[in-house]
């Protein structure tokens, strides 16, 4: 997603200004990594003195600042790429053939391409500035050769075209890179810290990575054009009507490949170019994810669209939602004054609107998690959904399935209300009935706007009771994790009634010999792909990537366990108006049901249940953790909950599981 092009106005005025001082703060670093460059290539450590004193003096020749006003243009160049294809959930493809198609998609292709233009250009300025035999493409020939009576006065200088060659090559290579580890992902931080102490945090690290990777980057090179060096070299003579010097031996040999002064100043070039990209992509990432406060409620009607509850409700963008939440999850644990504008009334008409938009976005969030584990849960089944059925042909719906099929609290219009089943015959109508005078009937101030909801969309007076609305409205079947036993209602009722939804299974008829013939010859073309080693290498999927998938975007679950937990804990003493407590049943049974999804997701054949070992270096894997951290904090968040609750607790109306599940933890057993 672009900064550039978009006009909202946390992109326009807050962001684009962070990545324009990114990029000075970039371009100011560049002299220093100059100089270092230079004293590098000149080294002489019998004469110190004359060393550096030579150095400092090149570096403000005119050759070494026209050089450090291109790379200066290179470093503008690359910001703006970063600025165009960074994300805030990381792409994470779960097959080689996925890798593949996400390398070669034509935007990143372009990508590629620029970054290869753009390290010949470092690669010329380094060659320029080394001077000696890397400065010029054309030199004199060391003899003049005649042909047809006249003397040709120029050749090509083939170690100029060598590091131009690198250049390209560590500038394509480095793009690849870019988005195979997921470099254009912006991991906000878990902890806030000065700008300066994040970059200085990430300084050692930058060039212990810059300089291996130049390494590895230079012997890849070498074996490159050791068997295609050839090719460029011809074109670049015949292009430019370069003769060949025939007294320096070519460089595509191993003896000159195995010339110690060309290695090094090879990699002192990637050395160079890799160390300026990467300064420039963290400063990037540290201006990017820095914490933005937006205000709670304002005085001016024009500044309503930029308070924090209106900016959660809207459809904001992708790293605006995650300032958001990563703004409410602060103030809910450290700003007392900001989390009493949360629990405020409006004025005039006394209604707890920031608390309603806030608590509403957080639900939906957490509700459309548990939505998205239920329908992984279903596709990792071995063997489909398991059908279970009493002889009366009725079947009661577990928790997270009846989370997706009445919906959140407070949206009529979710995702997951497309799931909801209207396949319930009128011969359950007394039952129904029943439920429904009880939960109208339900005096408690703990009683939840779920029990009003369900009990809405299971009056048999409504228009839609006993038909289906939309052909593709269909009742799932019990889950994967579902038993005969336990197949009842957990989380949702948050009543001692529990409804008797009575499903309706329509038979199908008998399939058609084209079906038929379509089905055999697609499991026919399947086995004879399956037997293909390379087919299979390509489409096999690894098993720990689907799991990463469904929670590459849980950074905004964690914020929103967190930012919730806090206000409802803190809501306890600094709530006067007990705009929380009326909405308390609703954040436990949500809490509950979308931690009894993670549990069984971390059940499943291939999911892990171990978080792997994050190494140290520059690039930041954490995206491959976030599901353990998810975990974590949800289990923290309730009991966040429960120890500021106590005793308390056993007065909010939740269903009988979830009773016993809030005594869990009450006891500190989970």
């Amino acid at each position: 997603m672009s900064l550039l092009r978009h006009e909202h106005w946390v992109l326009r005025k807050v962001l684009s200004w962070r990545v324009a001082a990114s990029v000075v703060c970039s371009v100011f670093l560049l002299p220093v990594c100059t100089a270092v460059f230079i004293l590098l290539t000149r080294i002489d450590i019998v004469h110190p003195v004359q060393w550096i004193s030579d150095a400092f003096s090149d570096l403000y020749t005119s050759y070494t600042v026209f050089c450090m006003l291109l790379m200066s243009v290179v470093l503008v160049i690359i910001s703006i790429f970063n600025c165009e294809f960074y994300t805030v959930v990381p792409s994470i493809p779960c097959s080689r053939l996925a890798l593949i198609g996400k390398v070669i998609h034509p935007q990143r292709v372009i990508h590629s391409l620029v970054h290869a233009i753009m390290g010949m250009l470092v690669a010329w300025c380094a060659a320029v500035i080394t001077k000696g035999q890397y400065q010029f493409l054309a030199v004199p020939c060391s003899v003049k050769q005649s042909s047809n009576g006249l003397s040709s006065q120029t050749c090509l200088n083939e170690y100029h075209l060598f590091l131009l060659l690198a250049g390209a090559f560590m500038g394509y290579t480095y793009s690849l890179w870019y988005f195979i580890n997921n470099m254009n992902y912006l991991a906000f931080p878990a902890i806030q810290q000065y700008k300066y102490l994040r970059f200085r945090r990430s300084l050692s690290p930058l060039i212990k990575h810059s300089c291996v990777e130049s390494l590895y980057l230079v012997r890849n090179f070498f074996v490159a054009y050791y068997f295609l060096g050839y090719i460029p070299r011809a074109w670049i003579s015949t292009t430019m009507n370069l003769q060949r010097d025939s007294k320096v031996q070519p460089l595509d040999t191993l003896r000159t490949l195995l010339d110690l002064s060309l290695f090094y100043h090879t990699w002192l070039c990637g050395v160079l170019l890799l160390i300026t990209w990467y300064i420039t992509w963290v400063l990037f990432k540290i201006y990017a994810t820095e914490a933005y406060v937006f205000p709670i409620q304002t005085s001016f009607a024009e500044e309503t669209d930029r308070c924090l509850p209106k900016v959660l409700s809207s459809s904001p963008p992708p790293v605006v939602k995650y300032l958001a939440l990563q703004d409410l999850m602060l103030l809910s644990k450290y700003s007392n004054s900001r989390r009493q504008e949360v629990f405020s009334l409006s004025q005039p008409g006394g209604h707890p609107n920031n608390w309603t938009a806030v608590s509403r976005e957080c639900l939906t969030l957490l509700n459309n998690l548990t939505c998205t584990l239920v329908a992984h849960q279903e596709a990792a089944a071995p063997n489909g959904r398991v059908a279970h059925a009493s002889s009366s042909g009725e079947s009661k719906p577990s928790s997270s399935n009846l989370v997706c099929l009445l919906g959140t609290s407070f949206r009529d219009d979710l995702t997951c209300q497309t799931q909801r089943s209207n396949l319930i015959p009128k011969t359950s109508a007394p039952s129904l009935i029943k439920l429904s005078s009880s939960m109208q009937n339900l005096g408690s101030p703990f009683s939840s706007p779920v029990v009003n909801q369900t009990a809405t969309m299971l009056d048999p007076n409504a228009s839609w009771f006993g038909s289906v609305q939309s052909p593709q409205v269909m009742r799932r079947g019990p889950k994967l994790w579902t038993t005969g036993e336990d197949l009842q209602v957990k989380g949702i009722e948050c009543s001692s009634y529990t409804p008797e939804l009575i499903v309706s299974i329509k038979k199908p008829g008998p399939p058609s010999a084209a079906f038929i013939w379509l089905q055999h010859r697609q499991e026919q073309i399947k086995n004879f792909l399956a037997k293909r080693a390379l087919i299979m290498y390509l489409f096999n999927k690894h098993p720990e990537a689907s799991s990463q998938a469904v929670f590459a975007d849980s950074q905004t679950h964690i914020w929103a366990l967190e930012g919730l937990s806090h206000l409802v804990a803190a809501s306890f003493n600094e709530d006067r108006f007990g705009v929380v407590q009326t909405t308390l049943p609703s954040i436990l049974c949500t809490l509950l049901t979308l931690q009894e999804a993670v549990e069984k997701h971390f059940k499943l054949p291939h999911a892990s249940s171990k978080p792997p070992r994050i190494s140290g270096s520059l690039v930041d894997t954490s995206y491959k953790t976030l599901r353990f951290a998810l975990r974590a904090s949800l289990k923290t968040a309730i009991y966040r909950i429960t120890t500021m609750f106590g005793e308390h607790l056993n007065a909010v109306q939740v269903s009988v599981e979830h009773q016993k599940r809030l005594r869990q933890f009450l006891e500190f057993k989970e």
